[in-house]
């Protein structure tokens, strides 16, 4: 424990002490939000992001020690574990730094040198490394080596460089040399193949040439792509002749003899067919961990801005899933997000019933008082939002809002859709999706894989593993930053709750439906398998909204119950440290409780800008350059944002159309479902459908 602290201490900016602190906790089983939540005190406020760095820090320290301790043990047994071998592998601070450690002790089969090795060469490679002798003395010494395998003296050479190019490609400082050069200075070389499309996605890349030091990761992941779909050639390259000279200027020293340009070709033949080859791989695999980390990381950043979309509440809502041929799908909410009623109309080609349509619509608003419309904004999205806007020129005041369908489909199929509405058809589950984004968006999109949400850049391009494990990281923190109304909420939801889950959150849906809803916290001690860590892990992000008890509303700890009720009795609280050591709290906690008592049953979505709602629609037959438009941004990458105005395809806005300043992402500006009240239409092409916009001056 005592090594694993230290290492953590070099790598993170906390002490001993709250690395102690944090490690004991998650020892005990504690998650990351009840940690960053409710034992500030331990860790000195270490908030979630925080927190989950230093868990990848820590499962990283905690491997390269179990690795440092795995090879001492194979050299040990194989009895060449010396104090030069134990200090470079104490030593190695990263994974790549004690592997290149080990690699000259690593047992080899079937390599050149190993069979040269075998065939007794090793002797002669031992006498070309030293250089000692003249080109014709060494030829001479290579002599006595002709036997078995090694037919002449050119084989028993040869035999001899390639021990010698292996042992030069495995010298931790000559990899360790060339891995930063090849970071630094190397280029990325993009070629078109023999199945490379003119007009293809990558026409850009058919000559593309690159450094490896600035290569944006949307860009690297979009080459690579390419190379997959056989479609790009990609390699690194660096300037190798101006490294040969280096290498011999620092290899080849003046005393030597002449077999040493013997030995220079060996040392060239381990740089081409070795060494390069071995690092180009591993600055592939760094390149795409940080192209992978940088397209996650917008990932995760559109996923919290898009789940912390303030929901619309006090309104019944109509959920439109547009169609041509098999109609649009309609769906009616209640307030809570509850199924009422579904239609299906046919208001766009190829029937075009406007007056039916209008009727049903009709029918719908005055049945159930519907005060808003949310319509999907897939196929035929444009022609239905046309519909709604001329109901509303014909007096029926029903604002629409257009919603990302993306992933309804998904959702509508799925175990969870068909346990939620069994008795109803996929197409209206969808409608039901799309109504339900407006009325609670993380309710709703948390039941629908976070890669079919249409969000992010190449998301089925980076490590799955790690999307998966960053994507669950994400959903767990925004949902306990909100709180979960236990009563009301889906097994999807309750799923992220911390020290919940999958199975337990159908035991708490299951044992609701069968014991009627929660009137306190503590009654969740009695469904199957909630025992008392999950429930102290838990309890504190679940809400009840009209319980028992007023702290069950609110964020406070249970275990901080008697705490918050004995506050009754101070009629000040500003000396939160004099009341904190007189009730026996930490500080910190006693802030939190505060601060949960002033807004109890507050939500933080509700401070930020509500979803847009509007009545009329953008023609783009009627825009011209310069036209002012608003519209929400539906997505985000590197290199600029999609923006709904309206249209059928989103406009895009670059990156350098957003602020008259430099920026470096644009998330430094913008944000996923941010309403743009005021955006210029810079460019259009009406057969493709595509509008530029910029923001420059209108911020």
């Amino acid at each position: 424990m005592q090594q694993l602290t230290a290492l953590l201490a070099q790598k993170t900016t906390l002490n001993e002490k709250q690395i102690k602190n944090i490690l004991i906790l998650l020892d005990k089983g504690d998650t990351i939000p009840f940690i960053a939540r409710y034992r500030k005190e331990l860790t000195s406020g270490a908030d979630d992001e925080q927190l989950r760095l230093f868990h990848d820090v820590y499962l990283s320290a905690k491997r390269l020690l179990e690795r440092k301790e795995e090879i001492a043990k194979i050299l040990k047994e194989r009895a060449v574990f010396d104090t030069k071998i134990q200090s470079s592998i104490q030593n190695a601070e990263t994974m790549t730094a004690l592997e290149d450690a080990y690699r000259p002790y690593k047992e080899k089969k079937n390599t050149r040198a190993s069979t040269a090795i075998k065939q007794g060469l090793a002797p002669l490679a031992n006498m070309l490394h030293s250089a000692k002798l003249s080109k014709e003395a060494f030829m001479a010494e290579a002599k006595r080596f002709v036997r078995g395998d090694v037919k002449d003296v050119t084989l028993a050479i040869k035999g001899a460089q390639d021990i010698v190019a292996e042992r030069y490609a495995d010298v931790s400082k000559e990899r360790a040399v060339l891995r930063d050069s090849l970071q630094k200075h190397g280029m990325l070389e993009v070629k078109g193949t023999k199945t490379f499309q003119e007009t293809g996605s990558y026409k850009n890349y058919k000559k593309h040439s690159e450094k490896i030091a600035t290569i944006p990761s949307h860009r690297y992941l979009a080459i690579k792509r390419g190379e997959k779909e056989k479609e790009l050639s990609v390699k690194l390259t660096i300037d190798s002749d101006r490294y040969l000279d280096t290498l011999k200027r620092y290899k080849l020293k003046e005393w030597m003899g002449t077999s040493k340009s013997i030995l220079f070709d060996a040392y060239k033949d381990g740089f081409k067919r070795l060494l390069f080859p071995s690092i180009e791989r591993e600055v592939f695999a760094l390149l795409k961990e940080r192209a992978d980390t940088a397209a996650i990381g917008v990932f995760g950043k559109n996923l919290t801005q898009l789940f912390m979309t303030p929901p619309v509440v006090g309104k019944v809502l109509l959920g439109a899933d547009p169609a041509y041929r098999t109609g649009c799908k309609l769906a009616v909410i209640d307030e809570n997000g509850r199924y009422l009623d579904h239609a299906v109309i046919y208001p766009v080609p190829p029937r075009d019933e406007y007056e039916k349509s209008r009727d049903v619509v009709k029918r719908l608003v005055k049945k159930y008082n519907i005060q808003g419309v949310a319509i999907g904004n897939g196929t035929a999205s444009n022609e239905t939002q046309a519909f709604f806007a001329r109901l509303n020129s014909d007096g029926l005041s029903l604002p629409y809002t257009v919603v990302s369908e993306a992933g309804a489909s998904v959702y509508s199929a799925s175990s969870v859709a068909a346990q939620e509405y069994p008795d109803l058809d996929v197409t209206i589950r969808g409608a039901i999706s799309i109504a339900q984004r407006v009325r609670d968006p993380m309710a709703a999109l948390v039941k629908i894989d976070p890669k079919s949400l249409g969000i992010g850049q190449y998301q089925h391009d980076v490590d799955q593993k790690h999307l998966e494990k960053k994507l669950h990281e994400g959903v767990e923190n925004l949902v306990n930053s909100v709180g979960v109304d236990v009563n009301s909420a889906s097994a999807s939801l309750l799923s992220f709750v911390a020290g919940v889950g999958p199975k337990v959150a159908g035991n708490i849906v299951k044992h609701r439906e069968e014991a009627g809803v929660f009137r306190s916290k503590s009654a969740l001690l009695k469904v199957k398998g909630l025992g008392a860590k999950a429930y102290e892990q838990a309890a504190g992000f679940l809400r009840i909204r009209e319980g028992k008890s007023l702290f069950d509303n609110t964020g406070i700890h249970p275990e901080s119950y008697t705490v918050a009720k004995a506050l009754e009795k101070f009629d000040d609280v500003s000396d939160t440290k004099r009341i904190a050591s007189e009730l026996g709290v930490g500080e910190l906690t006693l802030k939190d409780i505060l601060k949960e008592l002033a807004k109890p049953g507050f939500d933080p979505r509700h401070e930020l800008p509500g979803i847009p709602f509007k009545d009329e629609l953008t023609d783009i037959s009627l825009l011209r350059e310069g036209s002012i438009v608003s519209g929400v941004v539906r997505n985000i990458a590197d290199f600029g944002a999609f923006v709904d105005i309206g249209l059928k395809n989103d406009g895009l806005i670059h990156i350098s159309q957003m602020s008259e300043k430099r920026i470096a992402h644009p998330l430094e500006v913008l944000s996923v479902n941010q309403y743009l009240p005021r955006i210029e239409v810079i460019k259009i092409e009406v057969v493709k459908n595509r509008v530029a916009l910029s923001l420059k001056g209108h911020r």
